[in-house]
């Protein structure tokens, strides 16, 4: 092989690798996490948070709608609070009017799929059915995510405020404190309690208040140690140092039950996805032969149970797979 070719490519590699490398630094000096939190830090402590054109205000602005006639609509609604809360537990500053138009739009793109594939009556209802769940399926996933990341900073959280009562701080400057140092989202929540204390809340409502808004057990047990502390006394900072401890180890036999039963997640996976895929495969392979699914009527009806049967399955899979700690 000729060595100047091999040079070459050796230093195109090495160049390539550099480059990804460089701007790989460039977008987390400027866009990541750290470079966020420390651009917050730095425009809290000059005070140029405060110089905005928009006037600060201590009230709470979350509407469901920006619509005012689609508010005292929706006000009659049962549920849309519940929504509101999912909403808000998901950390996304989306309206409940506005869900509902993208749960509407995404309903409708159903039959049009439909009526352009030339599908049955049926098949698009549960097309349409399936298209309108897509929403209400990502703002689970974003509040499953945000709910583990909260679980996970927990720990930490009660570790600070420990440090903090021992070194002689109040429990409310300690929330504080907590709030400037811990990161989001934790950081944000806690924030939100120390404001309420700060405009006159009682210390038992803010944390019911926060609670509320981050439906964690261990958030609970920290929430239930501090008031029954400030009921009959005690050593607050030792018992957050044991919860801190105790949530770590639940967390720890959490991952090691994830370890364990990933081999069986990966299968449940495989078995639930495997039929659809094979579907997808012959309906750009060969047309014509799976086209019998959708024309005869007595293989729609096998379709159709075939369809039940792996639904069936797919959630008694996903019940085995499931293990709770």
């Amino acid at each position: 092989m000729n060595t100047t070719f091999l040079s070459f490519a050796v230093l195109l590699f090495l160049a390539t690798v550099l480059a990804i490398e460089g701007l790989y630094l460039y977008w987390t000096s400027r866009y990541g996490a750290q470079a966020k939190r420390i651009a917050a830090r730095l425009e809290l402590g000059t005070g140029a948070g405060q110089g905005g054109s928009q006037p600060l205000s201590i009230l709470k602005d979350r509407k469901l709608s920006n619509s005012r006639w689609l508010v005292q609509l929706l006000a009659d609604v049962p549920g849309v609070n519940t929504l509101d809360r999912a909403l808000k537990q998901a950390g996304m500053k989306m309206t409940v009017g506005r869900f509902i138009g993208y749960t509407l739009a995404c309903a409708a793109i159903g039959p049009v799929l439909g009526v352009l594939l030339s599908l049955k009556l049926p098949v698009q209802i549960v097309l349409g059915c399936a298209l309108a769940a897509a929403p209400w399926l990502s703002v689970r996933r974003k509040r499953s995510q945000r709910l583990k990341q909260l679980e996970r900073q927990l720990p930490d959280a009660t570790d600070m405020i420990a440090r903090s009562l021992r070194a002689g701080h109040s429990f409310a400057t300690a929330l504080g404190m907590l709030a400037d140092e811990m990161a989001e989202p934790l950081g944000a929540e806690f924030r939100t309690a120390f404001d309420e204390i700060n405009y006159g809340v009682s210390m038992n409502t803010a944390l019911h208040n926060m609670t509320q808004r981050v439906p964690l057990d261990d958030l609970r047990y920290f929430v239930i140690a501090v008031l029954i502390q400030r009921e009959s006394g005690g050593n607050l900072a030792e018992i957050l140092t044991n919860i801190g401890f105790i949530i770590r180890e639940r967390l720890k036999l959490f991952g090691k039950v994830r370890a364990l039963s990933a081999e069986g997640r990966m299968s449940a996976w495989i078995l639930a996805l495997l039929p659809f895929v094979i579907v997808g495969i012959l309906s750009i392979l060969s047309p014509e032969f799976i086209k019998i699914f959708w024309t005869d009527p007595d293989a729609e009806k096998l379709a159709y149970a075939c369809v039940g049967m792996m639904a069936l399955g797919i959630l008694w899979m996903r019940k085995i797979v499931r293990i709770r700690v």
